[in-house]
This record gives structure tokens, C-alpha cells and sequence, in this order.
């Protein structure tokens, strides 16, 4: 984005604030002496200091244990004057050598200040101590103090933004794999925004709690709340007209009409369209205004963004073309076993119901409702005479049908889908029993896997409701009583005690799901 065109886009007045009130954002200067006279004439001296428009606050410490105290309670001590003879004819020196080695303070300008130049030879440490300047008390008249702060403040500042450059550089390198194994829209606006607060505030945990945002995502002509936080967390699901922020539904909308990014006050208002046309828009508020250092990170991490949105979009609508085909290839073996209509459905919204009681992840049960519809595909390699069958089978006929787990299995092993994966386990394991008669494998227990003993359980129960060629449907109360009956021999007992004691919703998924439904 050219310097033109953020100009053209800061369509909303800047507030002046009063800078010569605000002193939260003062250079700091630390002075260690321990002669009270020496703070007493520096503080004079610097009275109505001001660099860049930012005023001066000075910090006293009379000891070097008080210094050290100091330094590790203001990390953005800007510069020190520096004694180097107090409570020991090397306290100063020593102090130097604990902030760059032990401290890692490598920012901080120090001014070596002395008045006795022989204990301190200055060849010897400006080069061993890391000191930025030398001077002797006698030689630092009141021009020359001012002179020499006012040049390490500048050398602080212009190394600062070189650090803050650096660290907002990594934090965006090592963000970006995370995003981008981000699953669902959700939770890579999240990831986003998170992202964003952190490159603004530079890990200042305070400026970043205090930052506040919102991921907007276009849906049936209007923009909606995907994710957000601070401020706006309780946005989140409604339009973002709902939300009552006139500057966010200001920005958002400004951001849509021009089909671009760009800087406002102290908030950044991304927008990204992917590919395929879907329209996103990313607002970010801090809690100062937006640097330029600030703007070149979001600009860097913003192509990262963007790039992360098109690959979000993809996926989305590859996994909305597999659950489908999976949908569809499990209800094609549900019609030709002369399933009750909605079985394959209904095993599949009970075991991911199920899944989330058992403590998996909405991901992890979301996977797991796709690759229940695939528990009996093996069935497509079982004769029609023996699947169809009206009567009782015979045991021949009764060990091709044990056959379906392991075809099923055989089916979709092969698959580089974890979805796929997953729902060849589920095909092998869903006739297992926890006492070890299931088949194909006898696994008893918990070495059969928890998919497995999940589809198992909800594939009885709704089976046992369906009408098959040779039987009717039980009712409700028999089909409970026969699940309590089998804890601990067919069922795992755990699994059966969480089913038994959320029956309701189990047997409200199967009404929704009824042979009309």
C-alpha cells in the first residue's frame, strides 16, 4: 500500500491528543550515582526535556543493586548515566557487565560518567563493558549532558525499531504455520486476530490484552461476526450491524466498497477476497496509534493472510465435496442392505454426539460423524441373496456377513485422508465386543478403539429399531434396557453409562432422523 493511498483512506478525523500529559509514554533515563548531588543537577539540568515530542522521566538509583532492581521493573529504559565508583571502586563497570551479559539488555545506551578517569580507563571500557559514551563529570557541562542524551536516545530509538522489526518479523514466521493448519474459518480468523494483536503491541502483554477486534466473514449479502476479542468478544455469530459500533460497521463497510486494506487511527482493517469471490474483512483496534514499523509488519503479514484465506476457502469446499460423496456412498450401501431409511444419518449424528461426551474435540467428533457413514460399506461385497435374505442364515451365509468389517477395512486403508482413515477403523472394529466374542479380530476392551466402541454401541441401537427382512423394530424401552443389560459384555461400560444418561438427546436425533425425516 503506497503512503497516497493510506492518505486517501483516513476518511475519519485524527484526534490530537495532548502529549505534554501523557507521560505513560516518556523516554526513560536512569541515573546511578551515589551522591544525591549528581541526580539533584541532572534533574535540573533536563527540566522541560522533550525528543520527538516525548518528554523525560528519570529514574534515581544511588547503588548498583538498586540499578539492577530498576532495570528489570522498566524494560524500555532508553538510556543510563553511570557512576562508576560507588559502594565499590568498580560498582559501575559491574553493573555494565551484569545488564549486557546476565540482564541481555543489549538496547539500552550506556553513558559512562566519572570523576575519577584513572579507575576507568576509557579505551579499555568502552570496548570490555560494551559503554556507549565516556565522559568525565568535569568536562559534562549542561550543553553537553543535553547533547549527549539526546544522541543515545536516538540511538535507542532507531535500534528499538530495528529489535521490534526483528521480533514482529519471527513472531509472523512462526505464526504462519499454525494458521495455516488452522481447520475451519473460525478458527483461523482467531488465530488472526490473535496474530495481528501481537505484531501491534510487540509482546507487551498489557497493550495486548487491551486490544480489541473482529473477523468478518460475508454471508447471504451480509457480514457476520466469525471471531473476535476484547471488546467485541460477545460479537461473535451476530451481523455486524448488530454489533453497535458505528467506527467497525463505519470501517468494515468502507473496507467492502473499496475492496481494499487500510490504516484508520490507531486500528488496521484488512480486507481479503479469495479466489472462488467470498469476502473477508479483519478489524483490529489498538491501544495507540499505528507506527510505521507497525504498518510494514501487518503489511508483510497480511500476504500471508490473504494467501491463508484462499487455502481456508479451498479446503472448506473440499471437505464440503467429501461429506457429501461420504453421505451419499453410505446411504447407496444403506439402500442396497435394505437399511430402514436415515440409518447410516442417524449412526452417524449419535456417535458424534457421543464423541463429545466422551471429551473429544468438536473437530475430532466432526471427523468422526463422517467416517461412521462408512461402518458398513463392506456390505457392498456381500452376495444380495445373503443380505437380503427374509429368513434366518445359515452359518456360511452368517460368515460372509462376519466378512463386511474386514472388506470394508480393505475399501478405504489405502486412503491419504484422515477422515478416510478413520472410517476404516470404524468398518474393521464397529462389531468388536468389550468382552472379546465380536468379531472379526475378537478385540476385548479397550484395545478395540474408542471409534470403534462408539459406533459399535449407537449402530445396535439403531439397528435394533430399524425393521429388518427377519424382524420388526423393538420399542424404545426394550432397546434401552437390552443397551443396560449388555454394560461390560457387548458395550463399554464407560460409553454405556454416558449414552444411558444423555438417552433424551440420542432419542431426539433419532426422531429428527425418522424414515420420512
Amino acid at each position: 500500500m503506497t503512503d497516497t493511498e493510506r492518505d486517501e483512506l483516513r476518511f475519519a478525523a485524527e484526534e490530537e491528543k495532548d502529549q505534554a500529559t501523557d507521560t505513560s509514554r516518556n523516554w526513560k533515563l536512569l541515573v546511578v550515582d551515589d551522591d544525591d548531588f549528581v541526580h539533584r543537577v541532572t534533574a535540573m539540568v533536563l527540566k522541560g526535556y522533550r525528543f520527538e515530542g516525548l518528554g523525560l522521566t528519570i529514574l534515581s538509583a544511588y547503588s548498583a543493586a538498586e540499578a539492577k532492581r530498576l532495570l528489570e521493573e522498566h524494560t524500555d529504559i532508553a538510556a543510563m548515566l553511570l557512576d562508576v565508583v560507588m559502594e565499590t571502586p568498580q560498582a559501575g563497570l559491574e553493573l555494565a557487565d551484569w545488564v549486557r551479559n546476565e540482564l541481555k539488555n543489549k538496547l539500552v545506551r550506556i553513558i559512562l560518567r566519572t570523576g575519577q578517569p584513572g579507575e576507568a580507563p576509557e579505551q579499555e571500557v568502552i570496548f570490555r563493558y560494551d559503554i556507549n559514551d565516556y565522559k568525565e563529570k568535569a568536562e559534562l557541562t549542561s550543553q553537553k549532558l543535553y547533547t549527549a542524551i539526546t544522541t543515545a536516545i536516538r540511538s535507542y530509538r532507531d535500534m528499538r525499531s530495528i529489535e521490534c522489526s526483528r521480533k514482529g518479523l519471527a513472531r509472523i514466521l512462526s505464526a504462519s504455520p499454525d494458521l495455516f493448519r488452522a481447520q475451519s474459518l473460525g478458527e483461523f480468523a482467531s488465530g488472526v486476530l490473535t496474530q495481528l494483536a501481537a505484531t501491534v503491541c510487540q509482546g507487551d502483554d498489557t497493550l495486548m490484552a487491551r486490544a480489541s477486534g473482529v473477523a468478518a466473514a460475508k454471508r447471504d449479502g451480509q457480514f457476520r461476526v466469525i471471531a473476535s476479542t476484547g471488546k467485541f468478544e460477545a460479537a461473535r455469530g451476530r451481523a455486524v450491524a448488530e454489533t453497535g459500533d458505528r467506527n467497525v460497521i463505519a470501517c468494515i463497510e468502507r473496507a467492502a466498497a473499496i475492496k481494499r486494506s487500510f490504516f484508520h487511527d490507531d486500528a488496521f482493517v484488512g480486507y481479503f477476497r479469495t479466489a472462488s469471490g467470498s469476502e473477508n474483512v479483519i478489524y483490529l483496534q489498538g491501544t495507540r496509534p499505528i507506527t510505521e514499523e507497525d504498518r510494514s509488519l501487518i503489511e508483510i503479514f497480511s500476504a500471508n493472510i490473504s494467501a491463508a484465506f484462499d487455502n481456508i476457502d479451498q479446503n472448506t469446499a473440499m471437505g464440503d465435496t467429501q461429506r457429501e460423496l461420504l453421505f451419499s456412498l453410505g446411504e447407496a450401501v444403506e439402500t442396497r442392505s435394505a437399511e430402514t431409511a436415515n440409518h447410516v444419518r442417524r449412526v452417524a449424528e449419535y456417535a458424534r454426539l457421543l464423541a463429545l461426551k466422551v471429551g473429544m474435540r468438536d473437530d475430532q467428533a466432526e471427523n468422526l460423524r463422517l467416517a461412521a457413514t462408512m461402518h458398513d460399506v463392506g456390505k457392498i461385497g456381500v452376495p444380495d441373496a445373503v443380505l437380503l435374505k427374509a429368513g434366518p442364515l445359515s452359518e456360511s451365509e452368517l460368515g460372509m456377513v462376519k466378512e463386511h468389517p474386514t472388506i470394508g477395512y480393505e475399501i478405504l486403508k489405502g486412503s491419504g485422508s484422515p477422515v478416510i482413515r478413520l472410517a476404516a477403523m470404524v468398518a474393521l472394529q464397529h462389531h468388536e465386543r468389550w468382552d472379546g466374542l465380536g468379531y472379526p479380530q475378537g478385540l476385548k476392551g479397550e484395545t478395540i478403539d474408542l471409534v470403534g466402541r462408539i459406533v459399535m454401541l449407537v449402530d445396535v441401537f439403531d439397528a435394533l429399531g430399524c425393521d429388518r427382512p427377519h424382524r420388526r423394530a423393538w420399542p424404545v424401552s426394550d432397546i434401552l434396557a437390552f443397551i443396560g443389560e449388555h454394560r461390560g459384555t457387548m458395550f463399554d461400560p464407560a460409553l454405556t453409562d454416558l449414552f444411558l444418561e444423555h438417552r433424551d438427546e440420542f432419542l431426539a436425533i433419532r426422531e429428527r432422523w425418522t424414515s420420512d425425516g
